[in-house]
This record gives structure tokens, sequence and C-alpha cells, in this order.
């Protein structure tokens, strides 16, 4: 099972990622655990939750066309555990299968929600950041830990009060779920 988060092209700017590797003396290939490499993720996730960029998956056609594309394969290429689209980001937890490894997974979102959704908004050009953050759980707690992030991503950002509430996530699925029992 691994955690990711991917992000609109325009979502953080590589100018603004680059100044703070700077001021972190932050170098490639840090190990997950090093306090830079900590910052760094909690520095872009602040930015992303702030709204920055066009924000395209604001719109409530983009956000459907994404979750649909996350759904589309669930149960068959991989296991959706867990997953909110924010206006600029998109957060997921997946258990990959065999034959499809998270890059193809990653892939396949990505290139056609980019091209349907640039149909879409009458435009051209990069939609998406070419990477994607992901990371490995290590046990129940850290599972535990990633799926309240995921699903408490828009409380945090301000965007609702409870995590339910916000349309584009398993959150919200799950309640409606229960509701129908």
């Amino acid at each position: 099972m691994q955690s990711l988060v991917f992000r609109l092209h325009d979502g953080v700017p590589t100018a603004v990622v680059q100044k703070w590797k700077d001021e972190l003396a932050w170098i490639e290939g840090l190990p997950a655990s090093d306090p830079r490499e900590i910052k760094l993720r909690k520095l872009i996730a602040g930015y992303e939750d702030a709204g920055h960029g066009a924000c395209w998956l604001r719109d409530e056609r983009i956000a459907a066309l994404m979750e649909e594309a996350l759904l589309h394969f669930d149960g068959q290429r991989y296991r959706l555990i867990s997953w909110c689209v924010m206006p600029n980001h998109v957060h997921g937890l997946v258990e990959t299968r065999e034959d499809w490894p998270l890059a193809r997974i990653v892939h396949s979102w990505k290139s056609y929600t980019a091209q349907a959704a640039n149909r879409i908004l009458r435009r051209s050009g990069d939609f998406w950041f070419r990477e994607y953050f992901d990371r490995f759980l290590r046990d129940d707690r850290h599972f535990a830990n990633a799926v309240r992030y995921i699903e408490l991503n828009p409380v945090k950002a301000g965007l609702v009060e409870r995590a339910e509430k916000w349309r584009w996530s398993s959150a919200w699925w799950r309640a409606r779920a229960e509701e129908r029992r």
C-alpha cells in the first residue's frame, strides 16, 4: 500500500520549491526521515492547501472527471482505499496489483484526465506537474494516519468543517454509504 499526492502543473512553482531547498540545504536522495525532507514536504503541502495556481480541480466538471478516473479501475488494477480531490492536487491511498505498479496507475489517471480536462476547459498545454510524491505504508498506525491525513485535508485547508462534507473524497462516499444503511 502506498499513499500518494500529485498536483496541477502550477500548484507549487518550481522556483518556490527551489528556494525552500536552498534554504534547507536540501540535497537529492535524502531519506524520508531526514528533517530537511520532512520540512520540505510540509512546506509543499501547506502551499498546495493554500490553493495557489489555477485550481482547475475546483471546477465540479474537472473534480468529477478526476474522481471517476480514480474509481474507474478500483478493484481491478488496484484497490483505492482513500482519496481526496483538492482544488490543485489529489491525494490517494492505493493498494497496487502485481501487474499494475503505482507509476503505471498514476500515469493512466494523469494522462486521461489531462486530455479530458483540457478539452472541457478549452485549453492546451501542461495540466499536471510531472512528478508525484508517494510513500509505502509501514504498519497499521501509518495506514490509519494516512487515511486520516487524506480525508482531513479539506478541513485542514479550511474548505469544509467536517471531512464528510467535502464532496470529492472517500469520506463523503463513506458517509453516503452509512446513510443508506
